[in-house]
């Protein structure tokens, strides 16, 4: 079975009276492992097609199958559960809680769906922000972090629950080119080590060259899927 089966998924969104389409009949299937690039211009249904597959919106039509879940049919609690046992995220805008700390930050759904000690939790939180160079900001709170800083405490917080999946809407956007490569090496060791998805939306040429399979969605549509040359 695919990690992720979708037929014809659709979705539009309404601006006013106007319904303008994100999604016009996207098919496609994701391997357990992969490496995926989703790439097209700005408004071309990145954000929609992560936000499907994330359980953080449902689509109007067509089927869609993660993880052998038909997530389209998912109530509210149903599809919270579904996403902490099966997925970790990175956000644009990074979505981290500010009166909390980084380590706070990256502890926290470990908290919501692990019942782990609090020395393993310990052990992995100081271990993922070790990775990605935050150790020693472990303490700030994210009002006292530069963008490229909370960057990597969110792409922390994805990792650190070792997830199914891992959706990352422009992971990069905000790393200068070592941490970036840096950040990419680690995911790369963490789907050979655990097997996980990663599902990138991007424009950056690294992650392109990256990954082992591109979606380019134009307009909503999947015009192209394979290795983009």
């Amino acid at each position: 079975m695919k990690l992720i089966h979708a037929q014809d998924l659709s979705k539009h969104y309404r601006i006013g009276e106007i319904e303008v389409p994100a999604l016009r009949g996207v098919s496609f299937e994701i391997e357990r492992g992969a490496f995926v690039a989703i790439v097209g211009p700005s408004g071309s249904g990145k954000s929609t097609l992560l936000n499907l597959i994330g359980c953080l919106d449902r689509p109007d039509s067509g089927t869609l199958q993660v993880a052998g879940t038909d997530v389209g049919e998912l109530g509210g609690a149903q599809a919270a559960a579904f996403r902490g046992e099966h997925l970790g995220f990175v956000f644009q805008d990074f979505n981290l809680v500010p009166v909390l700390t980084a380590y706070e930050n990256v502890e926290y759904p470990l908290l919501m769906v692990r019942s782990w000690p609090p020395a393993k939790r310990h052990e992995r939180v100081m271990r993922i922000l070790d990775a990605v160079g935050m150790s020693e900001q472990a303490h700030k709170r994210p009002d006292q972090l530069s963008g490229g800083q909370k960057q990597r405490v969110a792409v922390a917080r994805a990792l650190v629950g070792e997830p199914h999946i891992v959706l990352a809407d422009e992971p990069t956007a905000n790393l200068d080119h070592d941490t970036a490569y840096r950040i990419l090496a680690l995911m790369k060791q963490m789907r050979d080590e655990s097997g996980t998805s990663f599902i990138f939306s991007t424009h950056d040429p690294k992650i392109m060259g990256e990954a082992e399979l591109t979606f380019l969605l134009e307009d909503g549509v999947l015009t192209r899927q394979g290795a983009l040359q």
